[in-house]
């Protein structure tokens, strides 16, 4: 067995001692021996004060070495010499008077709880000898009988206590072994759900890096359907334009109207190119660049009230905090693409947008008292991307509505928590 094993059986044993060894016990024990010994024998004299002395030795003996030193009781060779003596002045305590026997489970019990293995079965051997002593001190037969009776007596508390000491000695083991198991267990679980934990922080980064990833891939698409779509549109127009202000330079004077109509659609299709070109560098919506969520829902929804002349109120639940820009840009185009079903089709009074925070998603509501329509027959281009955008995302999109009702649309989408990256091993 390990020497750890061992000191956690010491340990345990140490902790748990044995009723004998209890404070106050064996000083109780040897008064009542000492003081129904002496009287029934009548003792008197020199033998009187010889084992009076013998038990307040044995006495001064436990209370110098064992109840007054606790500091000695972890060191093993001091402990040994108090076993030792206390063993020696039992059995002459014994040769005095057999009812001291019973001390000897004093002995026992101090032996098991001071003693390491194998002096445990030492300390139990000499207790045994004490043990046949009294047990024998009584009989009246020969010499040769005698020690008969004294080594069979001898041979039985041999195999007894020795045996007892090592069934205690086997179970302190087992329960030593047990905490042993049960420590490498507990550590087990902390390094498993330290594993578990640092593999959850993994699989949220791998999964912002695969929308990331994805994010970016869509951004290169547009940009290329923008510039060979959009921006080479604007530029035509340019040119074209540009080409009739320089063939109206050739015209009469009377052409300075048109002219000037020609230079403000100019100068319109050079803001539009200026801005498809500022999309190709960073495609992300204009609300969305100075502010977050909330806030560019805020300014879509004034803009969009005082352009339709329907009140739009922002109300934001839950604690505000920064998510990812695709989870943003979606929701931010769901508001935009419903607000503008509601100026088309709804006729309505007022609308609400609700933004909701919760623990792993981000929730937008949208209600209209207008006058609703059938869920089932709309299949508009707009509510087709709109699911299309927020299942990209692993969200899900509800259109409530029914004629004469008002309309609810309700955006969910995940959102991963942002990690810190793991330092490279």
């Amino acid at each position: 067995m390990s020497g750890a094993i061992r000191d956690r059986a010491d340990s345990w044993r140490q902790q748990r001692p044995v009723i004998v060894t209890a404070q106050g016990i064996p000083y109780l024990m040897l008064a009542v021996l000492a003081g129904s010994t002496f009287p029934l024998r009548g003792e008197h004299g020199t033998q009187l004060i010889v084992d009076v002395s013998l038990t307040v030795a044995t006495a001064a003996w436990m209370l110098g070495l064992y109840t007054l030193n606790s500091a000695w009781r972890g060191q093993p060779r001091r402990m040994a010499v108090f076993v030792a003596g206390l063993l020696v002045l039992t059995a002459a305590l014994v040769i005095r008077d057999s009812w001291f026997g019973f001390f000897a489970a004093v002995c026992f019990g101090y032996a098991r709880l001071l003693l390491r293995w194998p002096w445990q079965l030492v300390g139990a051997a000499c207790t045994a000898v004490i043990a046949a002593l009294s047990q024998t001190s009584g009989v009246q037969a020969s010499l040769g009988l005698h020690l008969t009776i004294f080594f069979i007596a001898l041979a039985l508390d041999m195999l007894f206590l020795p045996g007892l000491m090592w069934l205690l000695w086997d179970r302190d083991e087992q329960i030593a072994r047990h905490q042993e198991a049960l420590t490498e267990l507990s550590t087990a679980n902390r390094r498993l759900e330290a594993t578990i934990s640092e593999n959850e922080v993994l699989q949220r980064q791998l999964i912002t890096q695969a929308r990331e990833a994805g994010v970016l891939d869509e951004r290169r698409r547009m940009a290329r359907e923008i510039h060979d779509t959009l921006a080479q549109g604007l530029t035509g127009i340019v040119t074209q334009l540009q080409a009739a202000e320089q063939a109206a330079a050739r015209v009469p004077d009377e052409l300075t109207g048109w002219r000037r109509h020609v230079t403000a659609a100019t100068a319109l299709a050079r803001d539009s190119l200026t801005e498809a070109r500022r999309s190709v560098d960073a495609l992300r919506p204009e609300p969305l660049e100075c502010g977050r969520l909330g806030e560019a829902l805020a300014g879509v929804a004034e803009r969009w009230s005082t352009i339709n002349g329907i009140p739009a109120q922002v109300t934001t639940t839950g604690t505000v905090r920064q998510v990812e820009p695709d989870a943003e840009f979606v929701l931010l185009r769901a508001a935009q693409e419903a607000l503008a079903n509601v100026a088309k089709h709804a006729r309505a009074t007022r609308v609400g947008i609700t933004i909701s925070y919760m623990e792993n998603e981000v929730a937008l509501d949208v209600r209209d008292d207008g006058v609703g329509f059938d869920p089932a027959q709309a299949d508009g281009f707009g509510l087709v991307a709109m699911r299309q955008r927020i299942a990209a995302l692993s969200g899900t999109l509800q259109v409530e509505s029914e004629p004469g009702s008002g309309t609810a649309i309700s955006a969910c989408v995940p959102t991963v928590p942002t990690v810190p990256a793991l330092a490279s091993s």
